[in-house]
């Protein structure tokens, strides 16, 4: 009986990456693809079959059988090429992975089959969506995500993991691996941005612009408002933008020291969450939602900003180790609070990892969040400072109550 069902998961896979296939060549006339639903199926049935076979002849002979519908899809996609002149070889490649697919099926882990199954049909339907992607990237944004994960995958592992200097505070390999970790998250918003493009409105290339630099965002949006009549609106999206780094801050204490999250998610979430609701009930009083041109990020994965980051972050883990020692507890919030003005990613891996090992759960929370309310507050100043008067009626309360947020989970981590 589980023969059967294991040949009936191997079909039913088939089926249903033929389906997408199908659908993909739809307008076609009969009998010019070179596979179809129905072809598809088989060709799971095919490898599940031979897949039963080789169990009992050896895996040799499922190789063999393997190669043999290589060369048939090979042979076929030259004549169709020959006919339409189509150079296409992904209907060939899921065929032979259909084949494959159906084998494993009848193996010892179908599951795992049935969600390849399902990953490469959703990737074989996103083929629309993945070339207008890659149209909005450019030629600098490859190179540089290509530069630091060469640089990465070749430094990362022969760097010494061991402590240096005083304190022993520079370890290169966890600067590294946390260089590598916030360039990641900022280039994931910067392609996000790219991607979605700034026409899509203020709100949401605030949301996206804010996990690459939500500073650079509000200083974005405090310039446009001198041209604008949107305060209500540009105040949304700074106040937005400024609510990912609480989500990006916890994501980063999660992966340097996930202890720390229950007790961080409280105010953090709080912070957060106040001012993303304030922004969404601004968003909600402007009729009229232009998109956000003129939004220029710089590209998170260029090696030098890269490398200025690492630096920035050896310098705040020494000097969080050195704070620690002259003044206790205060010279750890001191330091927070000050580098939280320009950056909180660094302080917020430098207490993370310190609480590994010597820095006490509560000390390096409150340490964070300090930093996030400076941070908070120099970018209110950048608003008030840059920004004309009829911004800042609108973004004053969403920055009061996120500060006063901040200072509520103060009291509650204790």
């Amino acid at each position: 009986m589980q023969t059967f069902l294991h040949l009936a998961l191997a079909l039913a896979l088939g089926l249903l990456i033929g389906t997408e296939r199908g659908w993909q060549a739809r307008e076609r006339a009969e009998g010019s693809r070179i596979a179809g639903i129905r072809t598809f199926g088989l060709l799971g049935l095919l490898g599940g079959l031979w897949g039963l076979l080789a169990e009992d002849l050896g895996p040799v002979l499922l190789g063999f059988a393997f190669l043999g519908l290589t060369a048939v899809m090979i042979t076929a996609h030259i004549l169709d090429h020959a006919a339409d002149q189509d150079a296409g070889i992904t209907t060939v490649v899921a065929a032979l992975l259909t084949f494959v697919l159906g084998a494993y099926a009848v193996g010892d882990e179908p599951a795992l089959a049935a969600a390849v199954a399902v990953a490469t049909t959703l990737l074989l339907s996103l083929k629309p969506t993945l070339h207008h992607w890659l149209q909005r990237l450019t030629e600098g944004d490859l190179k540089a995500a290509l530069k630091l994960l060469l640089i990465s995958v070749v430094m990362l592992p022969v760097l010494p993991d061991k402590g240096y200097g005083p304190w022993q505070a520079l370890n290169p390999y966890h600067i590294w691996w946390m260089v590598v970790l916030i360039a990641g998250l900022s280039f994931a918003g910067y392609v996000a941005v790219r991607i979605v493009g700034t026409q899509r409105g203020i709100l949401l290339t605030g949301l996206l612009g804010g996990l690459v630099s939500s500073t650079a965002v509000t200083l974005n949006y405090a310039r446009m408002a001198r041209h604008l009549p949107l305060g209500r609106l540009l105040s949304a999206g700074a106040l937005v933008a400024s609510a990912t780094m609480f989500p990006r801050v916890m994501l980063e204490i999660a992966v340097v020291n996930p202890g720390l999250l229950t007790l961080a998610l409280p105010p953090l979430g709080l912070m957060g969450l106040v001012a993303t609701l304030y922004s969404l009930w601004l968003w909600r009083r402007e009729r009229e939602r232009p998109p956000a041109e003129g939004l220029d990020l710089q590209n998170p994965l260029e090696l030098k900003s890269a490398l200025q980051f690492g630096l920035l972050l050896g310098l705040i883990m020494v000097l969080s180790e050195a704070f620690r020692a002259w003044l206790g507890n205060p010279g750890i919030y001191l330091l927070a609070l000050i580098s939280g003005i320009a950056d909180v990613d660094a302080i917020t891996l430098s207490l993370s990892h310190m609480a590994n090992s010597d820095l006490t759960a509560v000390v390096a929370v409150k340490g964070i969040v300090f930093a996030t309310l400076s941070n908070t507050l120099m970018k209110g100043l950048l608003v008030i400072f840059i920004a004309p008067r009829q911004m800042l009626p609108s973004y004053a309360p969403g920055l009061l109550l996120t500060l006063a947020a901040g200072v509520l989970g103060l009291w509650w981590v204790g």
